[in-house]
């Protein structure tokens, strides 16, 4: 009798007569490993397979637990169906649609005879929880098609005969729990059982696969975990999250504003404008140091620019076009690379030109769908720390690296340690050949190995014009956001027909690299209000210095102070209102003002200041001078903490 042998991932062996499933691996191995198993990885794949998927002689098994990251996909795409099932149990003639694993957690589309309203949503937890008690066996059936084409219009789910059509498939597999079933391609549970933690989180509208002729469902969000220690740091973060949401903050601090009259296009106030400008000036500040150019390009194109760069066949739903007639059509540029192809093909370029860096701070538009815009993080009209990169596929590996110092130095600065990077693929719909494909994401991949970087492949994920590295910042609520990218472009400079001039006097194709590092302004501005709840480093910050005074009689003393330093260039405000002192300290306070300078008799009499930071702490009564000293340091080394000693 041949074996059957399974490699797990400490290189030992497991031995069967005939090939196991992932679970039987799992038992083999003991007990408790095989009671929190939810699925399996094979032979180096990121896709979690079924637990119940029969495994091969020579796979490598890494089998995936309850407990971690992708496990916990498998126990939400799980909990989806226990929804689904509670809402069947609770309801008549409910439909059933789709119940997709989501950021932070699941959601499924209904189609309900009578509509949901939020006093429903307890109920639908509470059986939830009961089906979860009840510790159903979660079998997975394999059906024709025809079968269960026939089976789900025979019970009135019309959505779902509708999908299995559309698979065009001789197969498709349903999941059973219970006498309650779905189609469903899986991965799931042993069990309802192994869902210690539900919650359902919320109730929107949807329309039936995202398209507005379509019928009108309704989406019910929840999420699940492992533990119910999980699910209440994961609440909690939610309740900070909503407590720091930037839409709140920002109107708190009176920082940008949105109007009718341009809907989705963001209105800076002085304070917003002052942190807009101060993170320009920084960036601008790397750029002489990293020795790029900086330029200033149109905002309106002849549309002819988009279709020779690619972008109008996949950007030109999200273009703002204006018909000129017989002049032609123009779009509000949607992306600054097309017009740095335009000035670099403006020179005769050598090689000894290369690499050159040329950014732009351009304001661009994109008309996203109202429904989709989310205050500074998803907008219409915005502006990007933007450049890009010619050079010769030689110097790709330097200039990547030289990319990750730059960013790592202003990551390091704005105390945005805990990234991700991953290296995003050829997408399905793409420009070029299959042979610069290859090339650039073989640069971009050697490229992360010689720096030594940990990354993960996200398969699909490239621009359709070349392979992307991007960074993606996990803030202090465990959220994920993608900041920084650089990506290799072969094909944009041939569209351009641009090129240099070699060592060999011949004409050479530039390789173009896109990159940035904040990405948008105003999504990086919105991301880094919700992570520092306000609560800027001092070089950053709209109003530096409060001054405080008591009574009247320190009005004079207090505008002295004001002017040393406005005249040090310091960002002050004199808060001189016939209020009393605690008022204005809590006013101040809530501000997120850095510091308050606190000036009674005693301070007038000793000429001094009394310093109140941030976290409510007070400092021994110091001179103007020693003050001035501190923090003109603390913003020239651009400090995150305050060198104030109290």
């Amino acid at each position: 009798m041949s074996s059957i042998q399974i490699r797990l991932p400490d290189n030992s062996i497991k031995t069967f007569t005939e090939p196991p499933t992932v679970l039987d691996v799992a038992a083999s191995i003991g007990e408790g490993l095989a009671k929190s198993t939810v699925g399996g990885l094979i032979n180096g794949s990121k896709e979690v397979v079924d637990l119940r998927t029969q495994l091969n002689d020579g796979d490598q098994l890494s089998i995936v637990t309850s407990q971690s990251p992708e496990g916990r996909e498998v126990l939400r795409h799980s909990a989806a169906h226990i929804m689904a099932q509670a809402v069947q149990e609770l309801f008549s003639n409910v439909k059933v649609t789709i119940g997709p694993v989501v950021e932070g957690g699941f959601y499924y589309d209904f189609d309900p005879e009578q509509p949901f309203s939020q006093d429903d949503l307890p109920k639908i937890e509470k059986k939830m929880k009961e089906i979860v008690k009840r510790n159903l066996p979660v079998k997975k059936e394999v059906w024709t098609s025809e079968k269960a084409i026939e089976t789900f219009k025979s019970m009135g789910e019309t959505f779902k005969a509708e999908i299995i059509q559309d698979l065009g498939e001789k197969e498709v597999s349903v999941y059973r729990q219970g006498e309650w079933f779905d189609l469903c391609r899986g991965p799931h549970v042993q069990s309802t059982g192994q869902v210690k933690s539900v919650k359902v989180m919320s109730l929107a509208g949807a329309y039936w696969r995202g398209d507005q002729n379509n019928k009108q469902l309704q989406r019910v969000y929840g999420t699940a975990f492992h533990d119910k220690k999980e699910m209440k740091e994961y609440l909690h973060l939610l309740e900070e999250a909503k407590k720091r949401d930037h839409r709140k903050v920002g109107k708190d601090l009176n920082l940008f504003m949105f109007h009718d009259s341009a809907p989705g296009m963001p209105f800076f106030t002085e304070k917003g404008t002052i942190i807009y400008n101060q993170l320009t000036n920084y960036m601008r500040e790397l750029y002489i140091k990293y020795q790029y150019k900086e330029v200033i390009t149109p905002q309106v194109f002849d549309v002819s620019l988009y279709k020779t760069s690619g972008h109008y066949h996949c950007y030109q739903d999200n273009m703002y076009f204006s018909d000129l007639g017989e002049k032609g059509v123009t779009g509000v540029k949607p992306m600054n690379c097309p017009s740095h192809c335009l000035l670099f093909a403006a020179e005769k370029h050598s090689y000894r030109d290369l690499p050159l860096r040329i950014a732009d701070f351009g304001r661009l538009h994109r008309y996203e769908a109202s429904g989709a815009l989310h205050g500074l993080t998803r907008v219409r009209s915005m502006c990007q720390d933007d450049a890009h990169i010619f050079c010769t596929h030689d110097q790709v590996a330097e200039e990547i690296s030289t990319f990750m110092n730059m960013l790592k130095e202003t990551y390091d600065t704005l105390g945005l340690t805990d990234f991700k990077v991953y290296l995003a693929t050829r997408p399905e719909e793409r420009i070029g050949s299959e042979e610069d494909w290859d090339r650039a994401e073989e640069a971009l991949e050697q490229a992360l190995k010689n720096l030594g970087i940990a990354y993960e492949i996200a398969p699909g994920d490239g621009a359709f014009y070349g392979p992307k590295v991007e960074i993606h910042f996990i803030d202090v609520m465990k959220r994920t956001w993608q900041l920084g990218t650089i990506q290799a472009d072969y094909n944009m400079p041939k569209n351009f027909e641009l090129s240099y001039v070699g060592e060999d006097n011949s004409e050479h194709r530039p390789i173009m690299l896109h990159r940035a590092i904040l990405g948008t302004l105003e999504r990086f501005i919105g991301i880094y209000i919700e992570n520092t709840d306000g609560k800027f480093p001092l070089w950053l910050c709209p109003t530096q210095v409060s001054i405080l005074n008591v009574t009247d009689r320190q009005s004079e003393y207090c505008e002295k102070i004001k002017a040393q330093l406005l005249a040090k260039g310091f960002r002050v405000h004199f808060d001189d209102r016939n209020e009393k002192l605690g008022y204005k300290i809590r006013e101040n306070q809530l501000q997120k003002v850095p510091y308050m300078m606190i000036i009674g008799d005693k301070e007038l009499e000793d000429n001094k200041v009394s310093v109140r930071v941030r976290s409510g702490e007070t400092s021994e009564p110091m001179s103007i001078e020693s003050f001035i000293d501190i923090i003109e340091k603390e913003v020239q080394t651009k400090s995150l903490t305050s060198l104030i000693k109290v």
